[in-house]
């Protein structure tokens, strides 16, 4: 093959990308992966997920020292944040994940190539880029070019005063008032890294509750933790307009049913009501790949669209909008191009919400159950008789398990708790293989460990917990 010739050619290098380059490169395959940020990870780890992870812990490590650890004993002199400190830790974190990809790039053998890509014909793929365009060709071509910011119509987001998920992460000090719209993960999780360093928050939800895609329980316990934490939500509640000027925002809300409309004055508004497939430039329209009507590129169980040789994967396609997702994908997508069987369980995704407590979630909810018309048992465990979390301090939320009332099947999980992300990975290897939930209950589990609350909620969908 030549330079400009390859097997696969993937188009963006985040998560779903840059992992089904890895895994068809390991599988023999000459692959190489356009990207036009200049850095790879996509928008998860430059703009998403690895950079507010950082604020997050950050931002935990100045609240606990400020607000926590009189409890163990401890006395803490005046803390002080350094927010331009806290966002260079943040940056370097960004910069090593990247890195690190390119690394790995380099070790597997797979060519990153910098530029726009656009699909010119099935197998044809050309790259602009600052050097000049460059016509690369391949059998397969895959999309994985992820995901953008869901605008408000009528909003203009500047990314100063009016910002996005982006804006939110590189804030160059706090806000005496943010003003979030949109009470989902994004919103959340930098409502909860500004809120800790000293903001007002305010969070605006269209929906009648936070969190409105986690089990009703979940969302409502979270709501009471999270005001516990000075958090104030407006739900049910629409933004109709929001007006700049100069350094600050008036934000005009009225019911989402209908009535009289509010005004609330902030230093910020942080617009995070989802996000929308990245498609432009791609080509689309010109090769006929179709897309349904939220903009979605339309797929069939092999990952391929209705052209043959053009595939895609990740944010792109919907579903799950995770990273994790699409990395699934990528590998998935990989093995079936080089010859394997390569297989999603799309019952099996977690999802995490990283604010404090955690929110943690796998497969149905007790509400997608009872619509069903699936019958199911719960069993629930709450942190307060975990004696690890007693010692931790950190007894806020519970683990409940859903398990088919016949054949106890564990049918989905979901846990508000102190690492709460980690806890669920073993329900979700249960729930791959099948397990029960007495499976689960039976496994030895390490003492004093957060662990515990999983095998006795286990234990108390047979109604037999041993600690409560």
């Amino acid at each position: 093959m030549s330079d400009t010739s390859f097997d696969v050619i993937i188009i963006g290098g985040g998560p779903g990308g840059y992992v089904a380059a890895i895994r068809a490169a390991q599988l023999g395959l000459k692959v190489a992966c356009v990207e036009k940020r200049g850095t790879l990870g996509g928008t998860c780890l430059n703009v998403g997920c690895i950079p507010s992870k950082a604020l997050l812990s950050a931002s935990h490590h100045y609240h606990a020292a400020a607000h926590e650890l009189g409890a163990f004993g401890i006395k803490v002199g005046k803390v002080e944040i350094d927010v331009a400190g806290m966002m260079g830790f943040k940056d370097k974190v960004v910069s090593d994940n990247t890195k690190g990809i390119e690394f790995l790039f380099k070790k597997n053998k797979v060519t990153y190539v910098i530029g726009a890509g656009e699909i010119t014909a099935p197998g044809s793929v050309k790259v602009s880029a600052k050097d000049g365009d460059k016509t690369l060709t391949a059998k397969h071509i895959v999309i994985a070019t992820g995901s953008d910011v869901t605008p408000l119509p009528g909003v203009a987001i500047d990314e100063e005063v009016i910002i996005s998920s982006t804006g939110a992460l590189a804030l160059p000090k706090t806000p005496k008032h943010l003003v979030v719209i949109g009470g989902g993960v994004i919103g959340l999780e930098l409502g909860t890294v500004w809120g800790r360093l000293g903001a007002k928050i305010t969070v605006v939800e269209f929906l009648d509750r936070i969190l409105p895609f986690n089990d009703g329980e979940v969302s409502k316990q979270m709501q009471r933790i999270l005001g516990k934490q000075g958090m104030e939500f407006k739900l049910g509640t629409k933004v109709t307009g929001i007006t700049r000027k100069g350094k600050t925002a008036t934000v005009t809300v009225e019911p989402a049913a209908g009535g009289k409309a509010e005004t609330i004055e902030a230093d910020a508004v942080l617009v995070a009501i989802g996000r929308k497939p990245f498609t432009e430039g791609l080509g689309l329209e010109k090769v006929g790949v179709t897309l349904d009507k939220r903009g979605f590129i339309q797929i069939d169980g092999h990952f391929q669209t209705n052209v043959p040789g053009i595939y895609a994967i990740g944010d792109v396609v919907g579903g799950a909008m995770l990273a994790h997702k699409a990395e699934e994908e990528g590998v998935a997508l990989a093995e079936i191009l080089a010859g394997q069987h390569g297989h999603v369980n799309y019952d099996a995704i977690p999802g995490v919400v990283y604010t404090w407590p955690e929110v943690a979630a796998v497969g149905k909810t007790e509400e997608q159950l009872k619509a069903e018309g699936i019958a199911y048992k719960a069993g629930k465990f709450p942190f307060t008789a975990n004696g690890r979390a007693r010692s931790m301090n950190e007894t806020d939320g519970f683990v409940k398990i859903l398990a088919d009332a016949a054949t106890d099947k564990v049918l989905g999980a979901h846990i508000v708790g102190p690492n709460a992300g980690d806890l669920l990975s073993e329900i979700v290897l249960a729930m791959e293989f099948g397990a029960a939930a007495e499976d689960i209950a039976r496994t030895c589990h390490s003492h004093p460990g957060l662990g515990e609350a999983v095998k006795e909620a286990c234990l108390a969908v047979d109604g037999r917990p041993l600690h409560t």
